[in-house]
């Protein structure tokens, strides 16, 4: 399927590794044009040499008002807005502190407001664009144990849903996508802390282990790999989505068990 993304210009935030990088690796192959933005130049350069077709790196930390000033004032204009940067880590709720709901609420939520704030309304001037907000199951399902995460994914649910609201009439739409536990380095490291006897087996064996322990609703029974939400993310980018909009999109392996 032609998913008519060529001539499309696309910003991934934290695009140089897991589910950013499959989304910009997938958006490049479909011909998009694709800004690729992580921290650092190793990181950017890395993910440039590897990426297919056309790619641009993009050096700027989006957790921060001044990374999103460089972002905008190096590329004013794209056609796609893909708010994929997050931050998550496990802490109970009793010890979070106040530095803790700021950082990971400056970082999950105002990254992709600032950066919409700047590009949703130039897309509305255009009559054509897409806003992705890359939230997560756990909006929905707040875990026990990240209170904290579950809040600034539910916060991006709500953004989206009222900003749809402002594209009746217009060729713009913005969806928010919900993975469920997806299968990179990052999320490896992290639930081997949670899954025991987890020096001796496999990434897969791991995170088998952490969905039948800690997401036993999953009807998929093992983590997501990042290619198969770029596949959901790329064609809600693309033309052919026109009819979806204000929509919250799982792809979290049917952990949501609701008919909704």
């Amino acid at each position: 399927m032609d998913l008519q993304l060529t001539n499309k210009k696309a910003l991934v935030s934290a695009s140089t590794g897991g589910i950013g990088y499959a989304i910009a690796e997938t958006l490049a192959s479909e011909g998009a044009e694709v800004i690729v933005n992580g921290r650092s130049q190793e990181t950017v350069d890395k993910a440039l040499e590897a990426l297919p077709g056309k790619t641009i790196g993009l050096v700027a930390d989006l957790g921060t008002a001044e990374g999103v000033d460089k972002a905008v004032a190096a590329h004013p204009d794209v056609d796609i807005l893909v708010n994929n940067l997050g931050i998550y880590w496990d802490s109970p709720f009793q010890e979070l502190t106040d530095e803790d709901w700021q950082k990971i609420f400056e970082v999950n939520v105002m990254s992709g407001v600032r950066l919409t704030r700047h590009y949703f309304p130039r897309m509305l001037e255009a009559d054509w664009g897409r806003v992705i907000f890359i939230s997560s199951e756990s909006g929905i399902m707040v875990p026990k144990e990240m209170i904290h995460y579950g809040f600034t994914k539910s916060a991006q649910l709500s953004i989206a849903s009222g900003l749809a609201q402002l594209t009746k009439g217009s060729g713009v739409t913005v969806n928010s996508v919900l993975p469920g536990p997806t299968q990179t380095d990052n999320v490896i490291d992290f639930m081997s802390g949670l899954v025991d006897g987890a020096d001796n087996k496999t990434p897969d064996q791991i995170g088998r282990d952490f969905v039948a322990e800690h997401r036993p609703s999953s009807l998929l029974g093992r983590l997501i790999k990042p290619s198969e939400i770029a596949s959901l993310v790329a064609y809600v980018a693309s033309p052919l989505s026109a009819a979806t909009n204000g929509a919250a999109l799982r792809a979290e392996g049917g952990l949501v068990q609701s008919v909704i």
